[in-house]
């Protein structure tokens, strides 16, 4: 009896064991679950906060152009725009922070131009790009317009069919109108005719939205009306008074005095180069504040 009695204990002793064993094994397996999905979560934790500080979610889709290498260049054809100069595309890399100086050199003197990099790189991109392939070099300013103040450059051609073998997006395109001179209301310029470029701004000719190319207008007067439909290339910081000195001179048209032609004094680009200035974190100064004008050459705007 004593006998059955100790192998019932021993038995109920047994299954007693492999119970807690059972539970014990559970008990592991859960706390090693919730320490695995802890340490998943860390590390999410961890690369979502690294990403962040790396700007990882910074939204590029309202400025496409503030995405580094973002650029477009949409080559053209020959056979479709006899008038372009085969160039082949700028690489990839553009820089998008500070200024650089494109430096005019012509046979009236230099001009210097302080460009923006953070609302203009592709912009600064091309001009570097042909500059170094000496693609300006012996072209003539070919459109003066004494009217709307502007001197249209930047055609190898030199008659305004020509530009380089692709072309790219629209940058920096004015949305407000600045005040005409003397006046402090900006308000009252909002109107047609307008001013949306100031005295000394250089700008890019097109023949319509995202078609930029070489050539660009500068604007040497106050008071223009040209439409905001040109991207802004940059500030002429020295050099303006040699474009005055070209537009006292005026314009011709078939050998005659006109108020838009080509210009009476000869104004011919020897070469063309895009540097970082010496001063790089200096903020831009026009040579003159004021106004607008219209760039000439591929279109008439």
């Amino acid at each position: 009896m004593a006998s059955r009695s100790n192998r019932q204990r021993k038995l109920e002793r047994a299954r007693v064991e492999r119970r807690m064993a059972r539970q014990a094994q559970r008990t592991r397996r859960k706390r090693q679950a919730q320490a695995g999905v802890g340490a998943g979560l860390a590390l999410i934790l961890i690369v979502l906060g690294t990403t962040w500080l790396l700007g990882g979610f910074s939204s590029s889709e309202a400025n496409p152009a503030a995405s580094a290498g973002s650029c477009v260049w949409t080559e053209k054809s020959a056979a479709a725009n006899p008038g372009v100069k085969q160039t082949g595309t700028p690489p990839s890399g553009e820089l998008r922070s500070g200024f650089e100086t494109m430096t005019i050199t012509t046979n009236q003197g230099p001009i210097n131009v302080l460009m923006d990099l953070s609302k203009t790189p592709c912009t600064a991109a091309s001009f570097a790009f042909l500059g170094q392939q000496n693609f300006f070099s012996g072209s003539h300013c070919h459109r003066l317009n004494t009217e709307a103040k502007t001197l249209t450059c930047g055609d190898p051609n030199s008659d305004g069919t020509g530009g380089p073998s692709y072309q790219f997006a629209n940058e920096d395109l004015p949305t407000t109108p600045i005040a005409p001179p003397g006046s402090p209301d900006v308000t009252a310029s909002a109107s047609p005719g307008a001013t949306y470029y100031a005295k000394g701004t250089v700008v890019l000719v097109n023949t319509g939205a995202d078609t930029n190319g070489s050539q660009f207008t500068i604007v040497y007067g106050d008071g223009s009306t040209l439409s905001p439909a040109y991207s802004v290339v940059g500030t002429v910081t020295s050099g303006l008074d040699i474009v005055e000195k070209v537009a006292q001179g005026g314009a011709a048209n078939d050998g005659k005095t006109a108020v838009e032609g080509k210009p009476v004094i000869d104004l011919t680009i020897q070469q063309l180069v895009v540097n970082t200035p010496a001063g790089e974190s200096a903020t831009p100064t026009a040579q003159s504040p004021s106004a607008p004008a219209t760039p000439g050459a591929t279109t008439s705007p």
